[in-house]
C-alpha cells in the first residue's frame, strides 16, 4: 500500500496557516523556525494560553478569538517596551471546531498581523477530545538593556495607567447577561483588547506591567516586586462612560475584573513634566497626559503614588477612606 507524504495535518497547516507565515517559518515545513534578532537588540519572549469556555465563549466570533489571543501577547511585549517580531501557535483542535471556524479564526489573525506588522513563525497542531485550547508564544526585541521590568520603581514614583479601566470586566458581565450593554461597547472591549504596542517607555517609566489580572491585583504585583505600598485615588482612575454607567458595584468590578490589557507604569516625579500637556492642570492625581505610538495617541492618567509601607495596595475614596473589595482580581489557579 502506498503511503502519501502529505498528511492530513500538513494539509491542514498549509491550507489555513501558510498565508500567515513569514520568512522565519521556513514555509512551515521544518521542525522549528529560524530567526535572527535585529543587530544590537535583545529577544523578549512571552506566552499565553486560552481555553474554550474559560477565556472565551464557544459561540464568540472566531475572528475575535484569534485577535484576542494575539493581542494578549502583544500587550505583554508592550509593557516591556518591546517591538513584536513574530509568533508561534499551538492549536489543540476538538471535533466540533469546523474548517469554516478555523478559516474565520485565521482571517481575524491576518487582519491583526497586517496592523501590527508581524507574522507566524511556526507552532503545532494536535487533536483533543476536550475543549479548544490555544497557546501562543510571541517574540519581540528591544535595544540592549532597555527592557522595562516590574522592578525598578522608587518611593515617590507616580502610578499611571493607559486608556480606561474595567471595560472588559464589565463586558464579560454583559456577555453573561448580568448587566445591560445597549451599544455593545463593553462586550467588544472584552473580546478585542487594545495592546499599547509602541509605547515609548524607556527613559520615562521606572517599572511597568500590563493589566491582565485586574488593576488592584496587578498593582499588588508591582508593590511586592519593589517593596513599596501602592496608594491609589479612586476618583483618578479613568473609566469610560459605559463603565461609569455601571455604578458603584460596577466600579469594584472594573478594578478587580481583569482583561484590561492596559499598561500600568511607575514614572519618577522628574519625568512627569515631560508627559503633561499642560503643567498647570488641577490636582496632580488627576492629570492626564498623552504618548504617541505607531498606532495612535494613547491617553495616560496618574492614579496614585508609591509610598513606604507594607507591599500592598490601598484604594481610597474622595474622603480618604479605604475601599474594601470582595476579591483582588483574577486567579490563574
Amino acid at each position: 500500500m502506498p503511503y502519501h507524504l502529505r498528511s492530513q495535518e500538513f494539509s491542514f497547516i498549509q491550507r489555513y496557516f501558510s498565508a500567515l507565515a513569514g520568512p522565519a517559518a521556513l514555509g512551515l515545513c521544518d521542525d522549528a523556525a529560524v530567526f535572527t534578532p535585529p543587530e544590537g537588540r535583545e529577544l523578549v519572549m512571552t506566552s499565553d494560553g486560552m481555553v474554550e469556555n474559560v477565556h472565551f465563549f464557544s459561540d464568540d466570533p472566531p475572528e475575535t478569538i484569534g485577535r484576542k489571543l494575539l493581542r494578549c501577547n502583544l500587550s505583554d511585549l508592550a509593557a516591556m517596551g518591546s517591538k513584536p517580531e513574530g509568533w508561534l501557535l499551538t492549536f489543540a483542535r476538538p471535533p466540533h471546531i469546523t474548517d469554516t471556524w478555523v478559516a474565520r479564526f485565521t482571517q481575524g489573525i491576518a487582519a491583526d498581523q497586517a496592523e501590527f506588522q508581524i507574522s507566524l513563525m511556526g507552532g503545532d497542531t494536535i487533536s483533543t477530545s476536550g475543549p479548544l485550547v490555544l497557546s501562543l508564544t510571541m517574540l519581540g526585541s528591544v535595544p540592549r538593556g532597555q527592557a522595562i521590568r516590574r522592578q525598578g520603581a522608587k518611593k515617590g514614583d507616580g502610578i499611571w495607567v493607559t486608556g480606561t479601566i474595567g471595560d472588559a470586566a464589565l463586558g464579560l458581565k454583559a456577555r453573561k447577561g448580568e448587566i445591560e450593554d445597549p451599544s455593545g461597547y463593553l462586550v467588544e472591549r472584552y473580546r478585542v483588547p487594545f495592546p499599547r504596542v509602541g509605547l515609548p517607555l524607556f527613559g520615562l517609566a521606572s517599572a511597568a506591567l500590563d493589566i491582565s489580572d485586574g488593576l488592584v491585583q496587578d498593582c499588588a504585583h508591582l508593590a511586592h516586586e519593589n517593596g513599596l505600598h501602592a496608594l491609589l485615588e479612586a476618583d483618578a482612575i479613568p473609566l469610560s462612560q459605559a463603565a461609569k454607567n455601571a455604578g458603584e458595584q460596577g466600579f469594584k468590578t472594573c478594578l478587580t475584573g481583569g482583561d484590561d490589557y492596559e499598561i500600568l507604569m511607575t514614572i519618577p516625579p522628574e519625568q512627569e513634566k515631560t508627559l503633561l500637556e499642560n503643567p498647570l492642570q488641577q490636582n496632580i492625581a488627576t492629570q492626564i497626559a498623552h504618548l504617541t505610538t505607531p498606532h495612535g495617541i494613547v491617553p495616560i492618567t496618574r492614579i496614585g503614588v508609591l509610598t513606604e509601607g507594607q507591599p500592598a495596595v490601598t484604594v481610597r475614596d474622595k474622603h480618604g477612606v479605604p475601599i474594601v473589595f470582595p476579591t483582588m482580581g483574577w486567579s490563574h489557579l
